[in-house]
């Protein structure tokens, strides 16, 4: 469902600034897989998402998402193809829109656009039973501004509205971080449940190493722009966080030293 090959991404090249973000990157994912991404500050986490979503192209390397090389494709005529769900609540959504217009928007994501006269009633009311799913009570909240909802609730809609055509690929941007410990846990319940049911290919960055662990069949850490481990099946099942930096020792040669993923 993704091949990465050999993929270079160098920030202010030339310059005293230059950041070589990633560097010769790697991945294949196949139909279904759910996979952790963890790694310290600057391991080229986001980067990758960014490649991926087409936010800008790579020096060199390509990007094929279902077979089809997108690598120079314009962001939005790959959005068909992904969605996206990131770190802060506040993004993904219009917030002066109704949860319903938000769900009727990404309803339409990847076809020709018309105006037309507010949202149809029939429309309207088959969003219930997928907001019900959430357990949220917003199914009966269609008319509030998702402006005003909670951090967890918006990040909720959010997730919803970026799986409602059952995208291609799912792309997680450490969604949960900034979220408290309590909210966070059941935006990941929900991640979860909605990625099984729909058994949609998968890729979450996290700051928490036990969530890495717990979530998904795969794990893959990155360093420097690269992956410096890969793990799947029983062998990621039977992980600690101890076995996890072990890992990245004997890979990198270095310590893990992100203060943000340890304290997870």
């Amino acid at each position: 469902m993704l091949k990465i090959t050999n993929l270079h991404k160098t920030f202010n090249p030339g310059t005293v600034n230059a950041k070589k973000a990633l560097n010769g990157l790697n991945l294949t994912l196949n139909d279904g897989d759910f996979v952790t991404v963890i790694g310290g500050n600057g391991a080229g986490k986001s980067t990758m998402l960014n490649a991926i979503s087409g936010v800008f192209n790579p020096d060199f390397g390509t990007i094929e998402i279902d077979g089809v090389d997108v690598t120079h494709m314009p962001e939005y005529k790959r959005a068909k193809y992904l969605g996206r769900v990131f770190q802060d609540p506040m993004k993904g959504t219009a917030p002066d829109m109704e949860i319903a217009e938000n769900l009727s928007i990404a309803a339409r994501r990847g076809t020709r656009r018309r105006l037309v006269w507010g949202l149809p009633k029939k429309e309207r009311e088959s969003y219930k039973p997928v907001l019900a799913k959430l357990e949220l009570g917003l199914e009966d909240r269609l008319s509030s501004k998702v402006g005003l909802l909670s951090g967890g609730q918006r990040q909720a809609v959010t997730l919803l509205m970026a799986t409602l055509k059952e995208p291609k690929l799912l792309l997680l941007d450490e969604h949960t971080a900034a979220l408290d410990p309590k909210t966070a846990a059941k935006v990941l319940e929900i991640t979860e449940k909605i990625v099984n049911e729909s058994k949609l290919t998968t890729i979450m960055i996290t700051h928490n190493m036990r969530d890495a662990i717990r979530y998904g069949n795969r794990l893959i850490m990155m360093h420097e722009g690269r992956i410096v481990v890969d793990v799947s099946g029983e062998e990621k099942s039977k992980l600690t966080v101890e076995d996890l930096l072990a890992l990245f020792s004997r890979a990198s040669g270095d310590e893990f030293s992100s203060d943000r993923a340890m304290l997870g």
